[in-house]
């Protein structure tokens, strides 16, 4: 007993020096993987980082874990944040350089930086630790800035998103969107600005368009990841309000106090400059990388979108469809005439041979889209009222102008009169590249 008991005592202490042992071998090790920094005292080694770059850091974070371990301490120390977190959103940049420039690649070196940094930890605890760095900025919130059409701030915090991303799957994204969904509370302020009036809430549309289009929608990203975000955003609401939304998103907005512009496309014809950033989003959504979204939706979308707020002129319709390309156009002309709404179709087809004659469009492209969609006709009755519907359009169209100017209702730009002469070379420019096509096929013949 005695002995057993003896020997049970003399066992603690080497018990107690093996633990010992293995802390200072784990000491050791993570000492070693330091490499020439162990000798620094932990205040020196952070005074060392304050002359690297970021994109230094970035490539030191790499050399092992523990250092990447001090790097992510560094991050969240005062100092730390002071260094890396510039907040000079709102000042002038050096003359000769792109205007922001320099931020920006600053903070898409940041990303980088966080990325290597929380390589090995799961989504949720990387965004939890990116959120905790990033807080304190105040013009990386949706509400956070005062003067945000002046502000780089969303553009900054989308770029460094955009890095931080890169490469993740998809179900790590849906957690980023969820997260940063979540965190700014975007549900509830989308369902104000799509469910009441529009112009009702300006402020928010701009604070929505602008949170959107800087954070979720960085300009540079690839096209699979825009339609992946643009997807996120959208597909939660019924269709009304995905049309709505996507108007606050990319529709016109006002040179003067960047708010969103609803009688844009009601008051009269509008140029493309004003369509461009809705028929880019229409085409991002139609393309292959937006697997979400079948032809049908997105034709159901460009139909909701031609009545927001009210009903659109159709020469902004047929303006929208022109920029939007070729596929996008046929399918949704096509769609008319397979539902047997020729009259629409012909005062389509009329408004883009307009279109196409005062933005200086080939015209032979007009007529080409109208032969294609004859085809799509089911019998020649069909084909042949439609026809006699577009050759009505014209002459409608034609009287309805000319009576105006006769009745001499004119404006500073004598508009009346313009529109006239437009619709008159429309129409004899479309006929004549019918005529071209019909005398070289018999030609041929």
């Amino acid at each position: 007993m005695t002995s057993s008991a003896g020997s049970s005592r003399a066992s603690v202490p080497r018990q107690k020096q093996r633990r010992s042992s293995r802390r200072s071998g784990s000491d050791s090790q993570a000492l070693s993987a330091l490499g020439d920094f162990q000798t620094l005292p932990l205040e020196i080694f952070q005074m060392v980082l304050n002359y690297l770059s970021v994109k230094d850091i970035s490539m030191l974070s790499m050399v092992s874990k523990t250092i990447s371990d001090r790097l992510i301490h560094y991050i969240s120390t005062s100092s730390g944040s002071r260094r890396l977190l510039l907040q000079d959103f709102h000042r002038p940049e050096i003359p000769g350089r792109r205007e922001g420039a320099s931020i920006l690649e600053h903070y898409r070196a940041l990303g980088l930086l966080l990325k290597r940094c929380t390589l090995l930890l799961p989504t949720r605890d990387r965004l939890k630790y990116v959120h905790k760095v990033l807080s304190g900025v105040a013009c990386f919130k949706l509400n956070g800035c005062a003067s945000p059409l002046h502000c780089l701030g969303l553009q900054c915090y989308g770029v460094f998103l955009q890095i931080l991303t890169a490469g993740w799957d998809e179900l790590e994204c849906h957690r980023v969107f969820n997260f940063l969904w979540d965190l700014s509370n975007l549900a509830r302020k989308v369902q104000t600005v799509v469910s009441g009036k529009p112009g009702s809430a300006r402020r928010l549309e701009l604070r929505i368009r602008l949170y959107c289009r800087g954070v979720l929608l960085s300009p540079g990203s690839h096209r699979s990841d825009s339609a992946f975000w643009l997807t996120r955003i959208l597909k939660p609401w019924p269709m009304v309000n995905q049309a709505r939304l996507l108007y606050i998103i990319f529709g016109p907005v006002s040179s003067r106090d960047g708010h969103v512009v609803w009688q844009k496309m009601i008051e009269g014809p509008t140029d493309e400059t004003s369509l461009k950033g809705l028929a880019d989003a229409i085409k991002l959504l139609y393309g292959t990388e937006a697997r979400e979204w079948t032809a049908d939706d997105v034709i159901s979308l460009v139909d909701e979108l031609s009545v927001v707020p009210q009903e659109w002129l159709m020469e902004n319709n047929a303006r929208l469809l022109l920029l939007s390309g070729n596929s996008i156009c046929f399918t949704f002309m096509a769609s008319k005439a397979v539902n047997g709404r020729a009259v629409e179709l012909a005062r389509l087809m009329v408004f883009m041979a307009l279109v196409c004659e005062k933005d200086l469009y080939c015209m032979d492209w007009a007529v080409k889209m109208m032969q294609k969609v004859c085809k799509v006709f089911s019998t020649p009755w069909e084909r042949n009222n439609f026809l006699q519907c577009l050759e009505n359009t014209f002459a409608h169209m034609l009287m309805d102008m000319l009576q105006a100017v006769l009745a001499g209702e004119r404006d500073e730009e004598d508009s009346s009169f313009l529109n006239l002469f437009h619709l008159v070379n429309a129409q004899a420019n479309f006929h004549k590249e019918i005529l071209y096509m019909a005398m070289g096929s018999s030609s041929s013949t």
